[in-house]
């Protein structure tokens, strides 16, 4: 189908294209990963200490990632694509 002047012009005022919807997938792939490496880490027992709780990967590396991914997210809407 061939694209006229009116088809044009109702496409470029779409606020977001195809592009920053795939963008936006990603980052919210992001994030949720984000929060599957925070889960976990307590101890079945209240009595019990379970110092995996504190490992790197859920104070450091995944608090990094969902703030990554919503800046991500920002950019993702805030990018023009023509």
């Amino acid at each position: 189908m061939k694209e006229t002047p009116e088809n044009q012009e109702n496409n470029s005022n779409m606020p977001l294209t195809r592009r920053n919807y795939q963008l936006l997938a990603i980052g919210f792939a992001i994030v949720v990963l984000g929060f599957v490496l925070m889960m976990g880490g307590g101890s079945d027992s209240p009595e019990e200490f379970n110092p995996e709780m504190f490992s790197f990967r859920r104070i450091t590396l995944a608090p990094l990632l969902v703030v990554g991914g919503f800046a991500f997210e920002i950019y993702a809407i805030l990018k023009r694509f023509k």
